[in-house]
């Protein structure tokens, strides 16, 4: 059996097409045939993923990670302090530009003002505002004090304000700090440190007790907006009196610290947030940082003070330092977990 093409019988036709064409039954199944497998394969090029298997696997992990019990954060692992190679790239960024690493001087700026001259002007003029009249105060979401926005504050607190991130990665790194890791700051002052802790961590994870009207004014009116961080949520609070109640009485956190702040502080009151603090720190893996001294413990004696603490269920886990990045200086950091629940 055979299947025929009969052409037209126009006058005009070829010969060969008014012969017509024979193909044969097997010619025609082997043809079929041979464009089904192509098709198939082409098919199967387009429905599969062409990317590497370990990117796949990545990409599904981190949607794993999104929505299963790692707090919804995908930056678990980020990295906090910088490595060798990022210092040594920024040293030959510096080099290449023709700048130089032992002259620590600067020339004045374009428009050189020192801190009270800006807060002059921003008094006479009534900030820097073309706006005249009524309008000239129709405009700004959150006003904000001149002594804020020369930022006067960043000197209140004897230290560099660069080296609050040294404070952080220090504690963060310390206490394996994770993004959905909850902290607590009993003193955070104007966010020197908190700043960077509010940034890392996922929002609402910070919070912070603080006594100072001025610092407190700085962090909330300045600091917080003037970083980009409001949408972070952290909860400040005012308090002097190592009063943890507003933070919620199910809150605990992976790591407390006081940055020079119990220094200030009778030992009784320190004592007494001690004992408060307790049930809020996490067991084992939770951590508690002092800076400077342990005021409390040097006053009682270092028996005594291992006895009461151990009476809290706090252990001393010894002292360490961190250096600077930016210049000469360390703190000295006393560290205490809870080991019991």
């Amino acid at each position: 059996m055979a299947f025929f093409s009969s052409s037209s019988s126009s006058s005009s036709s070829s010969p060969a097409m008014q012969k017509g064409v024979f193909v044969s039954m097997p010619v025609l199944v082997l043809s079929v045939s041979f464009a089904a497998a192509v098709f198939f394969l082409i098919s199967s090029s387009f429905s599969s993923c062409s990317c590497p298997e370990s990117l796949s696997s990545s990409r599904n992990d981190a949607v794993e990670a999104s929505v299963g019990g790692s707090g919804g954060d995908l930056r678990l692992e980020e990295r906090i302090s910088p490595t060798q190679e990022d210092i040594e790239w920024v040293r030959d960024l510096i080099r290449s530009n023709g700048l130089h690493m032992q002259k620590n001087e600067l020339r004045k700026g374009i428009n050189p003002r020192t801190r009270d001259q800006q807060l002059a002007d921003l008094k006479q003029y009534k900030g820097i505002s073309h706006y005249e009249g009524d309008e000239a105060n129709n405009h700004t979401a959150l006003p904000c004090p001149g002594e804020l926005l020369v930022e006067q504050h960043h000197s209140n607190y004897g230290e560099p304000w660069a080296g609050g991130r040294d404070v952080f990665e220090f504690l963060a790194e310390s206490s394996n700090l994770k993004p959905n890791s909850r902290v607590l700051e009993i003193g955070c002052g104007t966010l020197r440190v908190g700043l960077h802790f509010i940034r890392y961590l996922n929002p609402q994870h910070f919070h912070c007790l603080e006594k100072d009207e001025l610092s407190l004014m700085a962090a909330l009116r300045y600091e917080l907006p003037s970083q980009g961080l409001l949408h972070k949520r952290p909860l400040i609070v005012r308090g002097d009196d190592m009063e943890f109640s507003k933070f919620g009485s199910d809150t605990t956190y992976d790591l407390i610290y006081a940055s020079a702040v119990f220094l200030h502080m009778p030992d009784k009151l320190v004592w007494t947030g001690l004992e408060r603090l307790v049930d809020k720190l996490k067991p084992y893996d939770g951590r508690i940082f002092v800076s400077h001294n342990v005021k409390f413990c040097s006053r009682l004696g270092q028996d005594k003070c291992s006895q009461k603490l151990a009476s809290l269920g706090l252990e001393y886990l010894g002292k360490q330092t961190h250096d600077s990045l930016l210049f000469n200086h360390y703190e000295i950091w006393f560290g205490f977990r809870r080991f019991k629940t």
